[in-house]
């Protein structure tokens, strides 16, 4: 248990993550020059520790070995203990979640226990999880902090030697590209090949369990052939279908457990569902499947309920425990479910969501569908309207009774590159499911971005408790310029615009590599680390370089803008090799190589206000996929280019091009219609 009346430095923090270790035993710094120039005085390794408010197994080594008091004073007595929360330092997560990869050569993850020499903060251990006691085939914690203080102590010499050999290996991630040939159509098939490869036809997604959404790769399959795109339904049906979705409540978790998408590893993380909402909405205009949009909106509503705040900003997470326990929150005992349902509600309910198997976690039921609607109308003898409603009122009645227990703990702390992603997906949402409330959510957090987290032309990462802090990172810039170009499809404002352009500038100023080309995950000025990152593999978000090249393309083509442009072609051709390497791994930049092999029409539409609307509705249902732009009469202080577009004399004007190559203006939603009908 934690002891309330000891506080260690974490105590001033606004980082949830960082507040539940607030009162343990071990003596924590956070991150900063204080805990630096500590642990070079005293020649002690620093000891760091990585993880995030919603991580589970963050939370059992919490409880196992931070907040016991023997385990403690080992940690105090032999090391300088840093606790830093992921989503508030990804710079420094990225960084060492890469070492780990490089000296263990497998895969990261979290809690990330790391051993730094403080003369040069390089690592000479790298960990996750440790048992207090040894199991799972691995040693004790204390044993670990034992062994790793000794050979600090007795090894100096081949950890400088070591640490000089490792600095060099990172300091060459990213150089390889230079000079590279711009991604080809060849190139973009072998990611589809690989994509195939490793899909699951059955269950849909990618690879076996633990599976994740990979959202960057499903937006690329959207945009692909007819296999490609059949790959795209299977996953998302059986997501839709499996545990990893929310029955109740909507949204989705972050991953499964298992190859079926039915357990999921149960917090639920802004990012996920943003990029997820986009996809259901874009495949229930693609495809006319009132299913997708129920999913679409499900998620959507549950994202406005729960995680946007009074101020407009959406929060970050929900945790996967309540009550110390995974999954409490969300699983069900069947005689509980019998008691608050009526005969004919549990008939459907029990069939539909598999309670008349057996438990699929842990003694009880987590819901997925176990039988389709159809098929449970005709076991019960019920039409399917009358089925359909009997779900409809057993779920709301079961969503009411789980309001009523203990909630998982929500990190509600606002990220600004997570908020990008769900303003882009609320928006889309919100625009091709005619849904005005959800326009409204997506305009109401991207004015609280710019009002609280922008200052003085400095964006701030996060914001907690009235305070925005640390200096934004390439995904906060490349996810909000992205949302911001979204927002103008929707709403046309200019000050929108300039505010774009203005985050585009800042990414070339202060994030791309002048030399190589791309862009860096740190901006110029920022914190000197043992490596500047430039990341071009999708993780568990999109690529920030990928997101960052298509926003580029896509201001360059509204703005006319070449600079935007040209940056965007030096960083495809750095990031060549890479995708080449891994087809399957960097959808994000994939979908940025598509965007400039073969852009999506482009339509201009300017008239006055009311008049334009009848137009856009027009260009979206005859190409889902354009990009359409409603700029009123009077909106001044345009580009040239588009203040060249002028409206008609006696009605509105539809300019569209694909690429540089332009088709006559449009003066009647018959010719639009025309022109766009090669979609």
């Amino acid at each position: 248990m934690r002891n309330q009346q000891h506080a260690n430095r974490l105590k001033g923090e606004t980082s949830p993550y960082l507040l539940q270790h607030a009162h343990n035993p071990v003596d924590w710094y956070p991150w900063g020059p204080e805990a630096l120039e500590e642990a070079r005085r005293s020649d002690r390794p620093i000891l760091l520790s990585i993880g995030y408010s919603a991580c589970h197994w963050c939370h059992v080594m919490a409880h196992e070995s931070f907040e016991d008091g023997a385990t403690a004073e080992v940690m105090n007595r032999l090391f300088v203990n840093i606790k830093v929360d992921r989503e508030e330092r990804p710079d420094l997560d990225r960084i060492y979640q890469t070492v780990h990869q490089m000296l263990s050569r497998r895969g990261g993850g979290w809690p990330l226990t790391v051993c730094l020499n403080p003369h040069d903060l390089v690592p000479f251990f790298t960990g996750t999880y440790f048992p207090k006691e040894p199991r799972y085939g691995m040693p004790a914690f204390v044993s670990v902090l034992h062994q790793l203080a000794a050979f600090y102590a007795e090894h100096r010499g081949d950890l400088a030697q070591n640490g000089q050999v490792l600095r060099e290996a990172l300091a060459a991630m990213g150089r390889e590209g230079h000079g590279a040939e711009l991604p080809d159509a060849e190139l973009l098939a072998r990611a589809r090949h690989a994509l195939r490869t490793n899909f699951d036809p059955v269950h849909g997604g990618f690879g076996s369990a633990p599976k994740f959404p990979h959202t960057a790769d499903l937006e690329f399959l959207l945009h692909s052939d007819g296999e490609g795109f059949e790959m795209l339904r299977t996953t998302l049906d059986g997501m839709a279908r499996g545990g990893i979705y929310d029955h109740l409540g909507g949204g989705f978790a972050r991953y499964s457990v298992d190859e079926r998408w039915e357990i999921p590893h149960f917090e639920k993380m802004l990012y996920d569902n943003g990029p997820l909402l986009e996809l259901y909405a874009r495949m229930a205009a693609h495809t006319g499947d009132p299913a997708y949009a129920a999913v679409a909106i499900e998620t959507a509503e549950w994202v406005i309920r729960e995680m946007q705040s009074p101020e407009g900003g959406y929060y970050a997470a929900f945790d996967a425990d309540s009550e110390g326990e995974e999954g409490r929150f969300y699983v069900w005992d069947r005689l509980q479910v019998r008691a608050l349902l009526t005969e004919d509600e549990y008939a459907v309910f029990s069939r539909h969501y598999g309670l008349d198997e057996t438990p699929n976690f842990e003694g009880h039921w987590h819901l997925h569908v176990a039988e389709p609607l159809e098929a449970v109308a005709g076991a019960v003898g019920k039409s399917p309207d009358q089925t359909a409603r009997l779900l409809a009122s057993a779920r709301a009645r079961l969503l009411s009774m789980r309001d009523q227990r203990v909630w998982p703990g929500r990190d509600d702390k606002v990220i600004a590159s997570w908020n990008g992603l769900m303003i882009r997906g609320m928006t889309v949402a919100g625009r091709l499911l005619g849904r005005d409330d959800f326009e409204d959510s997506a305009a109401r957090a991207f004015e609280f971005v710019r009002r609280t987290m922008d200052v003085d032309g400095r964006l701030m990462s996060v914001y907690k408790d009235g305070r925005a802090r640390f200096d934004a990172y390439l995904d906060d810039h490349a996810f909000l310029l992205d949302a911001a170009l979204e927002r103008l499809q929707t709403h046309w404002r200019t000050d929108d615009l300039d505010w774009a352009a203005d985050l585009a500038d800042r990414l070339l100023e202060r994030f791309e590599d002048a030399e190589y080309g791309g862009f860096f995950f740190t901006s110029a000025d920022h914190e000197a680390l043992i490596q500047r990152p430039k990341p071009w593999m999708d993780e568990s978000m999109p690529s920030g370089n990928g997101v960052a090249i298509r926003a580029l393309i896509r201001l360059a083509g509204l703005t006319g803008d070449l600079r935007y442009a040209d940056a965007a072609e030096r960083g495809l051709r750095a990031a060549r090799r890479a995708m080449a390497q891994y087809p399957h791994a960097h959808g994000a930049l994939m979908n940025a190589a598509r965007e400039w092999l073969t852009p999506p029409p482009l339509v201009i539409l300017r008239g006055q206000g009311e008049a334009l609307a009848p137009w856009r509705m027009r260009a979206l249902e005859a190409c889902p996929d354009a990009l359409v732009y409603a700029i009123p009469a009077d909106a001044d202080g345009l580009p040239p280019e588009l203040a060249a577009r002028v409206p008609g004399s006696s009605g509105p004007l539809a300019y569209v091009c694909r690429g540089r190559v332009c088709a006559p203006p449009a003066a009647s939603l018959e010719a639009l219609n025309d022109i766009l009908s090669a979609c």
